[in-house]
């Protein structure tokens, strides 16, 4: 008797939806985004507008990071080159946001191609470096260069609009971060079972190897580069449009520790980690705040040490999981769903 989801040709191990468990839920999953925001009350439409601008920029340093192997302490610089891309598009140019948001995306994807030539003999520690100097790079620019980017003011990003109907809301601006979610995921994934994707976790498993056997190191990891800045350009450019105004400040180190905190949390190298830790993340410090309105009364100082607070759950979060979870949520989630499908053997 055959017994589990047996595969006999390649076509069938990598179909995205292999069975019709998989595909009767993915159905639900989507009518449930569709009447979320029309039942959802507005603080959780915001909540989820953030997740999803957090899951394609954790994509995108998921590919770099997770499937190539190449760390990035830089990818707020990528984020903000793209939000300033679009923004300045939008308001000096004129250009629509429709237009304004993929030459953002190019923009950052150009800049992470830069990046990536003189981090292409670089591994580990180093290349981590390189990428946080040009995070430092960026925020000198944006601070300097007033004329273009109004210097430590910031810049303000109109609401995109179709015709006569203007995203100036929360619910309408969730179906647009909606749909870049499913884009990017559904690119992310097909991304890996194609002769790219495969070439970068060569790469990442053993770069030398990976070059024996034909694969050329500096052509894939410039794509890796650029892609990934890519996706953390249109995170950036929603982000702009989103918050309507942006500065230097929404660009820190801090959002590249986060990012890097997001895959980490969720499973490096695996889409649904990315998605898994981003919301993870996005949605930690509203805990936290809700945390210090519940003690504040008891302990009226931890209203004024929040973002120290933030910042050290950050870093023992990042501990946690790298000694007792480095398979993030993602791998805690596969060990239960494989102990309960083999339950009640233990083989």
């Amino acid at each position: 008797m055959i017994n589990g989801n047996f595969k006999t040709n390649y076509e069938d191990e990598i179909k995205i939806f292999q069975t019709t468990f998989v595909k009767f839920w993915l159905v639900i999953l989507f009518v449930g985004l569709i009447i979320f925001p029309l039942v959802a009350d507005r603080y959780f439409i915001y909540l989820c507008n953030l997740c999803g601008i957090a899951i394609i920029g954790a994509l995108g340093l998921n590919i770099l990071t997770g499937y190539t192997g190449q760390i990035s302490l830089g990818h707020a610089g990528f984020l903000a080159i793209g939000g300033y891309t679009s923004a300045i598009l939008s308001t000096k140019l004129g250009i629509p946001f429709w237009l304004a948001m993929p030459l953002s995306g190019i923009m950052a994807a150009m800049a992470g191609m830069i990046v990536a030539i003189p981090s292409l003999r670089l591994k580990g520690l180093y290349i981590a470096i390189t990428t946080f100097a040009f995070g430092f790079i960026v925020d000198h620019l944006i601070i300097h260069w007033e004329s273009m980017t109004n210097g430590p003011s910031g810049i303000t990003a109109p609401r995109p609009s179709l015709g006569v109907f203007v995203f100036d809301s929360d619910k309408s601006y969730y179906f647009i971060i909606i749909v870049m979610v499913i884009l990017a995921t559904g690119f992310a994934r097909n991304l890996f079972r194609s002769r790219v994707g495969r070439a970068l976790i060569a790469i990442r498993d053993r770069d030398i190897a990976a070059e024996i056997i034909g694969i050329n190191l500096t052509k894939y990891k410039i794509q890796a580069f650029s892609i990934s800045s890519f996706y953390a350009g249109i995170a950036g450019s929603l982000m702009a449009h989103y918050f309507d105004v942006i500065t230097f400040e929404n660009f820190t180190l801090m959002l590249s520790i986060q990012y890097l905190a997001m895959i980490i949390v969720g499973g490096v190298g695996s889409i649904l980690g990315s998605i898994y830790g981003a919301i993870f993340i996005t949605l930690l410090p509203e805990l936290i705040r809700l945390l210090t309105d519940l003690f504040r009364q008891e302990y009226p100082s931890l209203t004024t040490r929040f973002a120290d607070l933030k910042s050290v759950t950050f870093g023992l979060i990042i501990i946690i999981f790298l000694i007792f979870g480095p398979k993030g949520l993602y791998g805690v989630w596969r060990d239960i769903k494989v102990y309960w499908k083999n339950w009640p053997f233990t083989y």
